[in-house]
């Protein structure tokens, strides 16, 4: 290649380089997407996953199907979160004082069993935003003396599930010794079937499902008590409770929360 040759040869690279260059960086890789999940500043007990304690004997909030999995209101508002903070809910299911004590101690990401927000949780474990309202209600057999909030008091035994504000509530009205506390709702209502309690005291959805299934039973008009609904996380674990309450602040405010709400609650 002779003299003249070499240099077209090297104008020319020159002229496509000097080219290259005034494409507005196009050769420079782009920016990936930004992911909608929040930036992963919190910890969670396993990597990747986001475990919900829970009991899951307390319908519509969380049920077993026949095929073992779980489903309700918490378990699929649960699902939501998580798949917004980009991780996979793995639900543990245990009894309700010890599904409490798992989220208190770290041993799982939050809890959602029908949680009510009480200041001697409050203590203990953070909370969310409410998510939905529960009331307490009474479930008596068909034709029992006990007709009002008030003949409560007349009652020789009354069932409650352990360790929820169904038995605080009832404890401190009527004291410890006239109220037994049940590993879950299905076996206080079975209690009082056998007539081995007077009456139950559980949240009123659950109990509409419990009346529907068991003949003879029914629910006094009255409530006895309204609460509020909320996740309970670790007091140790604050950038995680952000981060679910700022989803769930978003999942109630386009009606995410309320849909699925409404799903498993239809209007009477």
């Amino acid at each position: 290649m002779n003299k003249f040759m070499k240099a077209m040869s090297l104008l020319l690279a020159l002229t496509v380089l000097l080219a290259l260059a005034g494409c507005g960086g196009s050769a420079q890789p782009s920016a990936a997407p930004a992911s909608s999940a929040p930036e992963a500043s919190f910890t969670t007990v396993e990597s990747g996953k986001l475990h919900m304690s829970t009991n899951a004997a307390f319908p519509p909030y969380e049920m077993i199907k026949d095929d073992g999995t779980f489903e309700g209101i918490d378990v699929e508002i649960a699902g939501a979160i998580a798949g917004k903070l980009g991780l996979e809910l793995v639900v543990d299911d245990m009894g309700f004082d010890a599904a409490l004590l798992a989220a208190q101690n770290g041993q799982s990401d939050m809890v959602m069993a029908g949680v009510t927000v009480n200041d001697e949780r409050k203590q203990v474990m953070n909370f969310s935003d409410r998510y939905a309202t529960g009331i307490q209600v009474i479930i008596v057999k068909e034709g029992s003396p006990i007709a009002t909030v008030d003949d409560l008091a007349d009652a020789e035994m009354i069932g409650t599930q352990k360790a929820t504000t169904g038995y605080i509530y009832c404890s401190d009205d009527y004291g410890e010794d006239h109220v037994i506390a049940f590993e879950n709702g299905a076996t206080a209502v079975m209690a009082l079937l056998n007539d081995q309690v007077d009456a139950v005291v559980i949240d009123n959805m659950p109990a509409k499902e419990f009346v529907k299934a068991n003949a003879g039973l029914v629910i006094l008009d009255t409530e006895y008590a309204v609460e509020d609904y909320a996740i309970g996380i670790s007091k140790n674990n604050p950038e995680l409770l952000k981060a679910v309450n700022d989803i769930l602040k978003e999942m109630i405010a386009d009606g995410t929360v309320q849909s699925i709400i409404d799903k498993y609650i239809t209007a009477e």
